[in-house]
């Protein structure tokens, strides 16, 4: 019989450490929280202080049964749950319900789960952090007085089924003021003049772009077509000189290790992952992965940090495995990344990096899903950048004049790669020089003189990396609500996500006046990102929590009196189809629902039909007569199948379109990656491919 009984937060994780520890240790799982609010009542005495009244999560009475009995047996009991403010709540939760003494030496966590980690945490048990447990309770309290107080609001006013909440709705708001900002943008024109030249005999010409930027050392704009060509007439082609050439070297940084924001922006520029596919695939990694003769596992650290420290132990490891895979040149010594938070709770952790460099991505590929795998190469190669050296180029800079006009030319060319050799990010890719070698007093040839007329360009609008971004920098949510976060503002239609970028709903617009109008005070960034910083005083004793909740609750409850006095009833009218319901003849109407619109008869609930909504692409099955639509998998990846379904099974993964092959007469689909597009047959003994126009 074991000794010792470790819990845990989830059955993975515990596989994991149990084989790490032996036979001595019985690892179990709690599968999450076990205590909470109540959902159907607020939960918490605002005349008595605002103490929570905690229940048991319904469900979790044969976990907790399960939890006392194998207690029962062990000698000694360590809470292991994940290591932050949520994690050590679930401890104290935990011991409550165990009956244990709060005092003792009976937390652990690490922040890797490997064999070393999960060791030295078993022999440095401590007590469980109330400060960070009361940090939790006040997030959690908060959250539930504003979304348990406004929520009744709206349903009242406007429909049921909102919310609203401390994170969700400034963030609704954010997306707002982006679309306002969009439709009052004024686009200014702009014009801007290049020239393609050229150096050389016939033959041998090697040409380049200059661009115009200043009329006797003033920097030049262009506004309009009419000062275009008076520069135009007074260029002299046939005199376009070099004056001066400018020759210098250039380093570019590597990038420090992933935090969990950093991590979620590039998973999703990068691999096209949403914030909660990222969180999971990671949590996975983390948990551990059976890597069959090396067991399970576990491949990064914890994926929840603000921080970009790294362990002296993993640097002076990278440091050697760099030297021997890449050359002593590439390792840049060992560096460390200091704390990017001015907070002491906020650097908790470590950045996200791999446990094992060694277990590099192509050696364990075939034991990943392939998601999995993107996702571990992806902080594997972040990491090992951050440990090699610079990336050098050589930059050249050459003024070109004609009259009294100066046009100039730029390139830079990568002569030492250092960490890019490794990893390479999307949005700075590198180019080679494209100008010949200059010197000063050369004539050029002019091959085209190109004026382009241009418009400037409203802010864009929030994709999920810059969403999360903008968050991070103006400090509301901490990076484990982001994922939530952005699942429930979409959930709830208050915005949508088409081609990668947030647009927000017309109820989404509504329920942001309302709370701009009447509490404008709470929500808004700075009283959040502000509360957010609270929140880590307490964490680090400074304050009561109970003073913080007090506080808020006084202005709250003001806005709330009012609100509910003056905010009228907002009818929301049902979108419109041409659309006849077969069964009783009305139009039907378009309505949200938890998997998203589909169309119901407005007739309900003397008709109840409804039907989903058909996502045509203009292109007829190749099985049937009906149309191809495209769909979504429960996974939320998008494929391609027959509007006769289930009467006609055709489906796709690509996207089918109306062209013949050539060869075998069977349909072509559009074959997608990262950087083209081809299309190809669908019939793979074919094999006919040509490019997409």
């Amino acid at each position: 019989m074991a000794k010792y009984l470790v819990i845990v937060e989830s059955p993975a994780k515990s596989r994991t450490i149990e084989k790490i520890l032996g036979k001595n240790y019985k690892v179990v799982a709690s599968v999450g929280h076990v205590r909470d609010l109540p959902k159907s009542a607020l939960g918490i005495d605002i005349e008595n202080n605002f103490d929570p009244k905690y229940i048991t999560i319904r469900g979790k009475g044969p976990v907790i049964k399960d939890l006392k009995k194998e207690a029962k047996k062990c000698e000694k009991i360590f809470l292991a749950t994940d290591p932050d403010r949520e994690g050590e709540a679930i401890s104290w939760h935990l011991a409550h319900i165990l009956d244990l003494d709060k005092s003792e030496n009976i937390r652990i966590e690490f922040n890797e789960i490997t064999k070393e980690a999960v060791k030295t945490s078993i022999k440095n048990p401590r007590s469980i952090d109330i400060d960070l447990v009361d940090a939790q309770q006040a997030r959690r309290i908060l959250d539930r007085l504003v979304g348990y107080k406004i929520s009744p609001l709206l349903w009242k006013k406007v429909r049921k089924g909102l919310s609203a909440g401390r994170v969700q709705s400034v963030t609704v708001k954010l997306i707002c003021d982006r679309e306002e900002e969009i439709d009052s943008f004024i686009p200014k024109e702009y014009w801007t003049i290049k020239a393609n030249l050229l150096k050389g005999k016939e033959g041998f010409e090697s040409n380049f772009i200059g661009k115009i930027i200043n009329n006797k050392e003033e920097k030049i704009e262009i506004n309009n077509e009419e000062e275009v060509n008076c520069i135009l007439n007074s260029l002299d082609k046939e005199n376009f000189r070099v004056s001066s050439i400018k020759r210098g070297k250039r380093k570019r940084n590597p990038y420090p290790p992933y935090t969990t924001s950093t991590l979620q922006q590039d998973a999703s520029k990068k691999l096209n992952f949403s914030t909660k596919k990222t969180m999971g695939l990671a949590q996975q990694l983390y948990e551990g992965i059976d890597l069959k003769k090396g067991g399970i596992t576990g491949l990064i650290t914890y994926m929840r940090t603000d921080s970009t420290r790294i362990s002296n132990e993993a640097i002076s490891l990278s440091k050697e495995f760099i030297i021997n895979n890449y050359g002593k040149e590439y390792s840049n010594g060992g560096k460390t990344y200091g704390n990017r938070s001015k907070k002491e709770t906020q650097d908790a952790h470590e950045g996200v990096r791999p446990t094992n460099i060694t277990l590099t991505p192509d050696n364990i590929k075939e034991y990943l899903s392939r998601d999995q795998f993107k996702l571990y190469k992806l902080i594997w190669d972040r990491f090992i950048g951050s440990q090699m050296k610079e990336a050098q180029y050589d930059t050249i800079s050459a003024n070109i004049v004609s009259n009294d006009y100066l046009f100039r030319a730029t390139g830079s060319k990568l002569v030492f790669p250092g960490f890019l050799k490794v990893y390479i990010t999307t949005d700075e890719e590198v180019k080679d020089m494209d100008i010949p070698d200059l010197n000063e007093g050369d004539l050029l040839k002019v091959k085209e003189i190109i004026p382009k007329q241009n418009f400037t360009q409203p802010p864009a609008r929030y994709t999920e990396a810059s969403l999360i971004k903008m968050l991070e920098e103006l400090g509301i949510g901490r990076p484990s609500t982001y994922a939530p976060t952005i699942t429930t503002i979409l959930s709830r239609n208050y915005v949508v996500l088409e081609k990668k970028q947030f647009y927000p709903t017309d109820l989404g617009k509504i329920v942001n006046d309302i709370l701009i109008e009447y509490f404008s005070n709470i929500i808004n960034e700075e009283f959040t990102a502000n509360l957010e910083n609270q929140l880590d005083d307490i964490a680090l004793g400074n304050v009561p929590w109970k003073n913080v909740v007090s506080q808020f609750y006084d202005e709250f409850h003001k806005y709330l009196i009012k609100a509910e006095k003056e905010v009228e009833e907002i009818e929301i009218k049902d979108e419109e189809t041409d659309i006849i319901c077969e069964k009783c003849g009305r139009n039907m109407v378009i309505k949200n629902g938890r998997y998203g619109k589909f169309l119901a008869c407005p007739g309900y609930p003397e008709c109840k039909n409804t039907k989903p909504i058909l996502d045509k692409i203009g292109v007829k099955c190749p099985k049937c007569d009906g149309d191809i639509v495209k769909k979504r998998s429960k996974k939320g990846r998008n494929f391609y199948g027959c509007s006769n379904y289930p009467d006609c099974d055709f489906v796709s993964w690509d996207e089918p379109i109306e062209e013949k092959c050539p060869n075998c007469r069977e349909y072509m689909i559009i074959k997608r990656n990262k950087t083209k597009s081809i299309i190809k047959c669908s019939n793979k003994e074919c094999g006919y491919t040509k490019a997409k126009e």
